[in-house]
């Protein structure tokens, strides 16, 4: 059966402005008066449950910031901080479904994921290098000759080195492992001689080791990859407000204090120190901080 054109017409302007208020997160923020968080429940220092089940990390800290301005733009001081758990797979569609208003964790900003979702600017960047023993002589990437490395399955880590044009040519055999916990272990019991990853990762693992100083964190960075909160692509006014306002944190030294506490001091859940000097890109991020999607 057909509608009536008035009818048709009807139901296309209601779908037509149900579609904007979904883009209007402010709007929907106050209607709702709650605004929810996605975070993620075990990326330390980043975004993970303390003691108490409470999410914390460098990230979450600087999302609840950002919260924070959000309450005083649309002066609603009362306004309920939800947080919703999301893993690799459900961190973006969380977002894209309105489940989520923000996602706060260690979401690389690259070309394909902006055609789903927009990123705010970088919170931190993390560069690929590599972990080994401090006694095994490995410096660099050229001294792998041959040696057995290891590598998370399904990452593409092993990848980046075949077609890095500074690794291409080196020789290594790729042991994989489930998990970085996994392939820490191979390393620590010698059966791979180096574990390749995003540092962040590596200083936690080596920080979290019975005998620290036994392992060393070394190689030139082959790639640079900004971690950024993720929103919805069709609202840039919300965008725009969290870019200012992150902005307005590094500029003014709060992001840089957060950094010292999460990276360089004693931090819960253990009173691990990941003695993680601060990211170059990172400090002129702070001092200058860019608006552009760059692909480093």
């Amino acid at each position: 059966m057909k509608l009536p054109l008035q009818i048709a017409l009807f139901f296309c302007l209601i779908q037509a402005s149900l579609i904007v208020s979904a883009a209007d997160t402010m709007s929907k923020i106050k209607t709702n008066q709650n605004i929810t968080v996605g975070y993620r429940e075990a990326t330390f220092p980043f975004s993970f449950l303390d003691k108490k089940k409470k999410p914390t990390g460098y990230a979450i800290d600087i999302c609840e910031l950002l919260v924070d301005a959000v309450k005083r733009e649309l002066k609603e001081p009362k306004l309920k901080l939800t947080y919703l758990p999301v893993n690799a797979e459900t961190r973006m569609s969380s977002v894209i479904e309105g489940k989520a208003d923000i996602e706060c964790g260690t979401t690389t900003n690259n070309i394909e994921r902006r055609k789903q979702v927009s990123f705010i600017i970088p919170h931190f960047y993390a560069n690929v290098r590599f972990i080994t023993r401090s006694d095994s002589n490995i410096k660099n990437w050229t001294d792998f000759n041959g040696k057995p490395i290891a590598f998370i399955k399904g990452s593409s880590t092993a990848k980046l080195l075949a077609e890095n044009p500074r690794t291409k040519t080196i020789k290594f055999t790729a042991i994989d492992a489930p998990d970085h916990l996994a392939a820490f272990q191979l390393l620590e019991t010698n059966q791979a001689k180096a574990f390749v990853m995003d540092d962040v990762l590596l200083y936690g693992l080596r920080a979290g080791a019975k005998n620290r100083e036994q392992y060393a964190i070394a190689g030139d960075v082959l790639l640079t990859q900004p971690y950024a909160f993720v929103v919805r692509k069709n609202d840039p006014q919300f965008k725009d407000f969290l870019d200012k306002e992150l902005a307005r944190l590094m500029v003014s030294g709060e992001i840089g204090k957060l950094y010292e506490k999460w990276f360089k001091k004693p931090t819960q859940p253990n009173g691990i120190n990941l003695e993680m000097p601060l990211n170059p890109i990172l400090l002129d991020q702070m001092r200058y901080p860019s608006f552009k999607d760059v692909d480093l």
